[in-house]
C-alpha cells in the first residue's frame, strides 16, 4: 500500500520549495551577474596592462602596497600578478629585464616560481630550485612578510621538517604578526593532509582567532581548519560543536564587512561551503546574500572543475533548502492561519 503519509509529506515540501524559492532569491544576483575571482578596482588596471604586455601599472601598485605597508593587499596582489604570468608573463620577463633587482617584480618571480612546480610529480626537487629566488625577493624589503609566505609554502612543497618550518614561522609573525597570508600558509602545513593532523590544525586556527585584531579575517581561520576536516576526513574525530563555532565565528567576522565587498569575498565563500556541509541552509543563504557577485575559484574548484557553476548550482540547491522549511500558510501574529484580510 502506498504510504499516504509519505506522499503527503513529498507534496507539502515541493510546494514550499515552489511557493518560497523565487521570493528567496532576494538579494541575491542573478546568476549572469556573478563573477568569478573579479579583481578589485586596483588590481583590474593592472591586469588590463599586463594582458598588453605592460608591466608600468603592477609596478607602481606594488609598490605602493610595499611603501604603505599594505601586506595583505601586497599579498593578493602578488598571487593574483603572478597566477596571471603563469600563462602570459612578457610583461614580467621585460620587468625583470628592465629592473633586476626591483622587490616587487622579484616577489612576483618567486610567486610565479612556486606555483609553476607546484603540480609537478618533481614537485619537491624543483622548488628547492626556488630557494634562492625567494631569499632575494626577502632581501628586497626586509620588512615585507609576503616573501616568508611564500617560504612557509615552499617549505610544505619541499617536505621541510618542522624545525625549519618554525624558524620559517618565526620570522614571518617577527615581520607581520597577524599576516592572514602567512597564518593560512602555516595552517596548511600543519593540516592532516601534510605534516600535522586535524587537531594540530584546529589547535593552531583557534589559538590564532584568539590573538587576532577585531575585524581581522585570521578570527575566520577556524573555519578552513573546519574545512580541511570536512573534505580531508581522516581518523580524528572532531566534535560537531568544534565546528559550529568555527563557523559561528567566521558568521561573525563577515558580519564586521560590507555586503557585497571583494576583501572578504574568499573568506565567505569558505564559510559558505563549511555551513553547507553542516547543512544549516539559512546561515548559508545570508552568506550567499553578503558575497553577492563576488564568487571565489576556491574552494569551489576544490570539488569541481567548473567553480562558478558549481556555486550557482549549489547557490540554488541552498534555496530550496531553505524553502522547503517554510511553512505553506505563514500564520498571523495571533496565531491562526493569515487571512488575505490580515494586514
Amino acid at each position: 500500500m502506498v504510504d499516504t503519509m509519505a506522499l503527503l509529506r513529498a507534496f507539502i515540501r515541493t510546494a514550499r520549495m515552489v511557493k518560497n524559492t523565487s521570493r528567496l532569491a532576494a538579494g541575491l544576483p542573478a546568476d549572469d551577474e556573478v563573477l568569478l575571482d573579479a579583481p578589485d578596482e586596483r588590481l583590474a588596471p593592472a591586469l588590463v596592462a599586463a594582458a598588453r604586455g605592460e608591466y608600468d601599472i603592477a609596478a607602481k601598485l606594488l609598490a605602493a602596497t610595499r611603501e604603505a605597508a599594505e601586506w595583505e593587499n601586497r599579498d593578493r596582489y602578488a598571487r593574483r600578478l603572478a597566477a596571471f604570468a603563469r600563462t602570459r608573463d612578457e610583461w614580467l620577463q621585460t620587468w625583470q629585464s628592465e629592473s633586476p633587482h626591483d622587490p616587487d617584480a622579484l616577489l612576483v618571480k618567486a610567486e610565479l616560481a612556486v606555483r609553476r612546480w607546484w603540480e609537478s610529480p618533481a614537485r619537491a626537487e624543483l622548488l628547492r630550485e626556488v630557494g634562492p629566488l625567494i631569499a632575494a625577493a626577502a632581501e628586497g624589503d626586509p620588512r615585507d612578510p609576503v616573501p616568508w609566505r611564500i617560504a612557509l609554502d615552499h617549505a610544505r612543497g619541499t617536505n621541510a621538517g618542522h624545525t625549519e618550518f618554525e624558524k620559517l614561522w618565526a620570522e614571518a609573525v617577527r615581520r607581520s604578526p597577524h599576516h592572514y597570508g602567512c597564518h593560512v600558509a602555516a595552517l596548511k602545513y600543519l593540516s592532516a593532509a601534510w605534516y600535522g593532523s586535524h587537531r594540530e590544525c584546529f589547535d593552531f586556527a583557534e589559538r590564532a582567532a584568539q590573538d587576532a585584531l577585531p575585524g581581522s579575517l585570521v578570527q575566520a581561520l577556524p573555519v578552513r581548519a573546519a574545512f580541511a576536516y570536512l573534505t580531508e576526513g581522516g581518523r580524528a574525530v572532531i566534535p560537531r560543536e568544534r565546528l559550529d563555532e568555527a563557523a559561528d565565528l567566521a558568521i561573525a567576522v563577515s558580519a564586521a564587512y560590507a555586503p557585497a565587498d571583494p576583501w572578504p569575498a574568499e573568506v565567505r565563500n569558505l564559510l559558505t561551503y563549511v555551513l553547507i556541509r553542516l547543512e544549516r541552509w539559512q546561515d548559508a543563504l545570508d552568506q550567499l546574500r553578503l558575497i553577492g557577485p563576488y564568487a571565489t575559484s576556491f574552494p569551489w574548484d576544490r570539488v569541481s572543475d567548473d567553480p562558478l557553476g558549481q556555486f550557482l548550482e549549489l547557490r540554488d540547491g541552498v534555496r530550496l533548502e531553505v524553502a522547503s522549511t517554510i511553512p505553506l500558510h505563514p500564520r498571523s501574529e495571533h496565531g491562526g492561519r493569515a487571512r488575505s484580510g490580515d494586514h
